[in-house]
């Protein structure tokens, strides 16, 4: 009922207005603004303590009863004992790759844009090296990513559903808001910089 409530919601504002416009919630702590403390290491421990807190959010927190449930309502996946051992190794080498990509990203964004990846402090300067180098938004990238390994090592469905879903609700609903935010404030060079490396999709050179 609350799914079938948001996805009526979301519906008619995009009857309504043509988009959703995530603005009127981007308030606060969520609104889109550079980062304030920049000096010495700060914009680096605000970054890994974020990183933290969502990986424990996101990747415990969140997938740990949805895992339970599907065992309790006896919905889950059931696997061969050799199709179950390679679903673990493949999301161990997934969640370890991901994770790299997730912190070597954290860390440009800080020292290179002295800011952190939550849209009250945004970086400061635009990062276009290390990961951001061949991908717009590696975080988003490693954040599924990391989810999806999840799902493989409880072998749960749905937990690779709901990262799937958290990703298509993100390019959705936040990345219109935070690419317009980046246009207006760097301008020509982010539209050289989004012109040149794509959103989801790698550049291989």
């Amino acid at each position: 009922m609350i799914a079938a409530s948001a996805g009526s919601v979301l519906a008619g504002m995009l009857v309504l207005w043509d988009r959703i416009p995530m603005t009127t919630f981007l308030v606060g702590p969520f609104a889109f603004r550079p980062a304030r403390r920049v000096e010495g290491n700060a914009p680096l421990v605000a970054t890994l303590l974020q990183m933290m807190a969502f990986w424990t959010l996101f990747l415990v927190v969140l997938p740990l009863p949805m895992i339970w449930l599907e065992r309790r309502w006896q919905v889950a996946a059931v696997l061969p004992e050799a199709a179950r051992l390679v679903t673990v190794l493949a999301g161990v080498a997934l969640l370890l790759a991901a994770s790299l990509l997730g912190v070597a990203s954290a860390v440009t964004m800080a020292r290179r844009g002295r800011g952190t990846p939550l849209p009250g402090a945004m970086a400061n300067e635009l990062v276009v090296a290390g990961p951001y180098q061949w991908v717009r938004n590696p975080m988003a990238v490693a954040g599924i990513a990391q989810g999806v390994a999840v799902g493989l090592l409880g072998a749960s469905w749905l937990v690779i559903l709901y990262s799937l879903a958290g990703g298509v609700l993100w390019h959705l609903l936040v990345r219109p808001e935070e690419e317009r935010d980046l246009a207006g404030r760097f301008g020509e060079e982010y539209a050289r910089y989004s012109a040149r490396v794509r959103c989801w999709v790698p550049r291989l050179r």
